[in-house]
């Protein structure tokens, strides 16, 4: 089997008037939104689209190799993979435009897209995932009590300012948290806009709270949407994320499953497997147990008390986090014993209940496999 790289090999002579759009090119496209554009493809409305060899020319000629690899991301090689897109005939025809990348300290909000205009006259919009910025993952966190997220609200409202007034074809997608924009970004979208939207694709992107997807507009969308993740989910299946998910394959185990590049590919298609992991499933109710064990009160504290934990270190990044490990634990001790008494049995209660839920998913687990057996026998 192979990845999005030999993907390119394989299917790389073939234009899309040969090989139709299809989830492994979404694939490419979502990986490629981790690429920084910044000072390279233009913002919305400042200048003309830029072929995608032109742009991998440009950003080669500002970082070199070791500048891209110096990070704790999985997502670093998004530019080699660029790289390999602009050599195909499939791709080095692309064009980029409304390159978009706002960190938003204040609003608590991690935000990017790019729009690629491939040359069967489609438009796929790709959002990125969470980033190294720790105001990126406090965002993740917050989706956990908060019905819309500053980021969310951004990716709707950039879909609807892109293509407003414009007649092509749409398709739109992400990975990760990208996947949830492009879901949320697609929900709510115009209707001029809406009806020319293909296809939705979130590639391991986590759901929503129950609120939103009772919604008449989440379930609207749920026929356009395509949801791929890998046998060991962890973040696609969060919160609440009732699709038909399609699960692929992956080279990797656990947690790393995540990273797009793990996931396998035969052809132009990907390789399926049967259903998640056993330890998916009970990872995916433990986790459930204890956010829904909590009010939305105690989520929300339990997140700020996190994160003032990791801002307290000077910290931007988990690149600069993971530089100075030592700082990070002496300012974590000091910061638990700074905490009012009363915050301190706040974490406690929160992470004792993590525990609890954990337990309880195990023995319920355990228990099913003993009634299995007892009435096979």
């Amino acid at each position: 089997m192979g990845n999005l790289s030999d993907y390119l090999m394989w299917r790389g002579d073939l234009p899309f008037s040969k090989d139709p759009f299809n989830a492994v090119d979404n694939m490419l496209l979502s990986e490629l939104a981790y690429t920084r554009f910044d000072g390279i493809v233009p913002e919305p409305g400042q200048g003309d689209a830029i072929l995608l060899t032109e742009a991998c020319g440009r950003f080669f000629e500002r970082y070199t190799p070791d500048e891209i690899m110096d990070s704790v991301s999985s997502t670093k090689v998004a530019p080699f993979l660029m790289r390999e897109m602009a050599e195909t005939d499939r791709f080095c025809n692309a064009k980029l435009t409304g390159y978009v990348n706002d960190i938003d300290l204040d609003g608590q909000s991690q935000f990017s897209a790019v729009t690629v205009l491939l040359d069967d006259g489609s438009a796929f919009v790709a959002y990125r995932g969470t980033d190294s910025s720790i105001v990126g993952w406090k965002e993740d966190f917050n989706m956990s009590f908060l019905y819309e997220t500053p980021g969310q609200l951004k990716a709707a409202e950039y879909l609807n300012r892109q293509f407003a007034g414009k007649d092509c074809r749409l398709r739109v997608g992400g990975h990760s948290k990208g996947g949830n924009f492009a879901v949320y970004a697609a929900m709510n979208a115009r209707e001029e806009i809406w009806e020319r939207i293909e296809s939705v694709y979130s590639n391991d992107g986590p759901g929503f709270l129950k609120e939103v997807t009772e919604t008449r507009k989440y379930q609207k969308i749920l026929p356009k949407v395509t949801s791929l993740i890998p046998e060991s989910s962890i973040v696609g299946l969060l919160l609440e994320n009732p699709m038909d998910h399609q699960i692929v394959k992956s080279t990797q185990t656990g947690a790393m499953q995540h990273d797009l590049m793990s996931w396998e590919v035969q052809g132009n298609a990907p390789v399926f497997a049967d259903s998640v992991s056993e330890t998916s499933v009970m990872l995916d109710k433990t986790l459930k147990n204890w956010i829904y064990g909590l009010s939305v009160e105690e989520r929300q504290k339990f997140v700020e008390i996190l994160f003032d934990f990791l801002e307290s270190t000077g910290a931007k990044t988990l690149d600069e986090l993971s530089k100075s490990k030592l700082l990070l634990v002496n300012e974590v001790t000091r910061k638990l014993g700074s905490l009012q008494p009363e915050q301190q049995q706040a974490l406690k209660d929160v992470l004792l209940r993590l525990a609890y839920s954990g337990g309880e998913t195990f023995v319920s687990k355990a228990s099913s496999r003993f009634l299995s057996k007892s009435e096979k026998t």
